[in-house]
């Protein structure tokens, strides 16, 4: 059985419904308003062979932040009610991706414990991408990692340029994802000695 979940959140600030299957073929369609936000969510639904559908507005005319928090939220969601139990799943995920001159590692652990390192520094003079501040996807992950229950930790290795840093970090974050989720050919039951996570 795919493991799918949809989600949907509403606010006076945002409107958002994604859906998700663990054990996609890469397929997305991905509308928030933002493209750079899309275009995120896309190299991660690829490079982690995730299926991604999520339709989403926010009062982006005041602000990028509660939209793209409110995604992380959501998605952070929809992954833990994909994963059910977490019966035989690996648990733990790394990937190591280089995007042209940067370097990004994304390290997951799908504990049930919320927890995230966030070591990323951006370039001098690499604040904002058009107009979105970068210090914003910190918050975006962070949301993810509580929504998920799940310990998170990126690190930048090095970077020079901040749209390369992101999607380094994005396509890491999908790899990572899709190693952890994965059904383990040898495992038994959840794995943890506690018997739950």
């Amino acid at each position: 059985m795919p493991r799918k979940a949809t989600v949907s959140r509403k606010t006076k600030e945002t409107n958002i419904k994604l859906t998700l299957n663990l054990d996609g073929k890469a397929d997305y369609n991905i509308h928030t308003t933002v493209p750079f936000v899309d275009h995120m969510l896309s190299l991660m639904s690829k490079h982690g062979h995730l299926d991604l559908n999520i339709q989403a507005r926010g009062d982006i005319e005041v602000d990028y932040h509660h939209l793209v928090e409110d995604l992380g939220i959501v998605l952070g969601e929809a992954i833990k009610k994909a994963l059910g139990e977490k019966l035989r799943i690996r648990r733990y995920g790394e990937a190591m991706t280089p995007m042209d001159e940067s370097l990004a590692q994304v390290i997951i652990d799908l504990s049930g414990r919320p927890y995230m390192v966030y070591k990323v520094k951006f370039p001098r003079g690499s604040s904002q991408i058009q107009n979105i501040p970068v210090s914003i996807f910190d918050d975006f992950f962070r949301a993810l990692s509580n929504g998920a229950g799940m310990n998170l930790h990126i690190n930048l290795q090095y970077g020079r340029d901040a749209h390369h840093i992101l999607e380094a970090i994005f396509k890491g974050f999908g790899r990572a994802l899709r190693m952890a989720s994965e059904i383990h050919p040898r495992g038994k039951g959840i794995p943890s000695t506690k018997g739950t996570l």
